[in-house]
């Protein structure tokens, strides 16, 4: 199995996107990009635009060689939408060309979903449905292709218990030799997201960290995901790759440091440096006019 992170906070942008090989077969997961259009009260800074331009094109590249498509949750960060969007870099040609044909494996658009995502989702499953090979409903189901395994996940919160955010399915592949977990968007705050992957035990986890950057409105879930991460470390041994919400916070490598196993971002496992963007969003606005600032990457 070859597993090919794409892009993530520790590479620019908000992602999650993934591309694993497993006998042949092609997966593309949760294909979306995006920035955040408000952080500090500023826009993105015009290194942000070109980080998003540029794994908007490593996406599309990816997404012509796949023939499967998961799809956790309806955010614009993890799945492409058949619009034109600014902060997406989005439009229905690069909609078309990731879901045309494929075969599509997304979480449940009526079923432990909240508002704004089920009109997402019907937006989505509108354009998606006359152009995909096949479109499956995810949800707490396991799919054979040929000898590859895809085990989704029943719906877990977005985050705690009782998130208005909605919810996820976690997906895991399975070729045989070796069991991978994508929890996208679970923020290791909930314990049923938690005691599926300890079940599953897998040998590869991707998952993104709590949203530690909002501060009061995510009091408590430094410790929390602290807690159960390392709880996941100790019952399978995983290898872990940690990236998404923790990264927008500039204390990162602190979480890390807590860990009982350091994980790697997306850029680490890929072998290069992490550009936490979105973090340091003041700086590059300072350095854009010309200012002084410090960031701790190269630009």
């Amino acid at each position: 199995m070859r597993v090919i992170p794409l892009a993530s906070e520790s590479l620019g942008v908000r992602s999650l996107a993934t591309f694993v090989e497993a006998s042949g077969l092609k997966i593309l997961i949760d294909p979306g990009v995006a920035l955040g259009p408000k952080r500090y009260g500023l826009p993105p800074a015009k290194i942000e635009i070109e980080a998003l331009h540029g794994m908007r094109k490593k996406l599309q590249g990816y997404a012509k060689r796949a023939d499967v498509v998961t799809i956790s949750h309806y955010h614009y960060d993890h799945h492409t939408p058949f619009f034109e969007g600014l902060y997406e870099s989005s439009s229905e040609e690069y909609a078309r060309e990731i879901y045309a044909g494929k075969l599509l494996f997304i979480k449940h658009p009526r079923e432990n979903i909240n508002f704004s995502q089920r009109k997402r989702a019907w937006a989505f499953l509108k354009n998606a449905e006359p152009i995909a090979e096949k479109i499956e409903f995810a949800d707490g189901k396991t799919f054979d292709l040929g000898g590859v395994r895809l085990e989704f996940s029943p719906a877990v919160p977005h985050g705690r218990e009782g998130s208005k955010l909605g919810f996820v399915v976690m997906t895991l592949i399975d070729d045989g030799f070796k069991r991978t977990i994508h929890a996208s968007d679970i923020q290791l705050l909930n314990r049923k997201a938690v005691g599926w992957i300890i079940e599953k035990n897998p040998d590869l986890l991707i998952t993104g960290g709590p949203p530690t950057y909002l501060g009061n409105r995510a009091q408590g879930s430094w410790e929390v995901g602290i807690k159960n991460l390392n709880e996941i470390i100790r019952e399978t041994n995983a290898e872990i790759i940690l990236d998404h919400h923790i990264i927008r916070d500039k204390r990162y490598p602190e979480f890390f440091d807590e860990l009982e196993e350091r994980p790697k971002t997306f850029a680490g496992y890929l072998r290069v440096e992490d550009k936490p963007l979105e973090a340091y969003r003041r700086e590059l606005h300072r350095l854009e006019r010309g200012e002084d600032a410090d960031v701790p990457f190269r630009l």
